[in-house]
């Protein structure tokens, strides 16, 4: 009862406009291979009805993105079987994705345990139906419910477009500067807004990753590396020749290795 629950990389993400108080955006999300995190499902000692959750969190229970996703499963359809199965077992995760890194890491972790309850229990819900519960958690979870390698990502995250490619080898590095996402939003909202380019940003969505990080840097890439360098200009030393992901704070770069 263990399963990866793997980062992502932002190839590109576009802001198109606002829906409310969130932002439409148009993104290429990559799976990342080599950097997981590990969720297993453990018998506790006792039976008990605490949710028990373990792991290098610097979060509350009630903040944790499993958590959430338990709750609004339980909300979605009350299933006795489900809360049985959390009273004699705990749930464990092996973190290595950074957090407030731009990896996508609590997202993929509510999505992981989503597929893997819903595999175990045999509760058959669709993949659209967990990913309509996930987005409630988080625009980025959907896209790690369908578990695509690589896929355009719409709306406010919810459209989840698989992209063919040859997928490109990614090498990562997060320096230890918590990005706010909720902060960098704010940022490109007050200050970026009318500064949108949707002509180029429709255009990325054909293009393949390779090339596209062949041909253009992280100014153009990501509209949130602007507002995100105003809010914490540390992460100019590391820009270079490197790419921004998500809100921040990791960079990163197509492996020639």
């Amino acid at each position: 009862m263990t399963q990866r629950a793997y980062a992502k990389v932002n190839i590109f993400l576009k802001i198109l406009g606002t829906r409310g108080s969130y932002h439409e955006l148009t993104s290429r999300f990559v799976r990342l291979e080599s950097l997981f995190d590990t969720i297993t499902f453990v018998k506790k000692e006792q039976t008990n009805n605490d949710f028990e959750l373990e792991g290098d969190f610097s979060c509350t229970l009630e903040q944790n993105s499993i958590y959430k996703a338990y709750l609004l499963l339980l909300q979605y359809q009350h299933n006795i079987q489900l809360e049985k199965f959390f009273h004699e077992h705990k749930v464990i995760v092996d973190k290595n994705i950074p957090e407030f890194a731009g990896l996508g890491g609590g997202s993929s972790n509510a999505a992981t345990f989503l597929r893997l309850i819903n595999e175990i229990l045999n509760l058959e819900h669709s993949k659209e139906t967990l990913a309509m519960i996930g987005e409630k958690i988080g625009a980025d979870v959907p896209f790690f419910i369908y578990n695509y390698p690589s896929a355009n990502v719409s709306g406010i995250g919810e459209i989840v477009e698989p992209f063919e490619e040859e997928l490109v080898k990614i090498e990562t590095f997060t320096p230890d500067i918590l990005c706010d996402t909720g902060k960098v939003y704010h940022k490109f909202r007050t200050q970026y807004l009318d500064k949108l380019d949707i002509k180029s940003a429709q255009a990325l969505k054909y293009k393949n990753s390779k090339d596209i990080l062949e041909a253009y840097d992280s100014y153009f890439l990501n509209d949130l590396f602007a507002p995100a360098l105003e809010i914490y200009p540390e992460l100019s030393r590391y820009h270079d020749s490197n790419f921004f992901s998500g809100s921040g704070s990791t960079f990163f770069k197509a492996s020639h290795g």
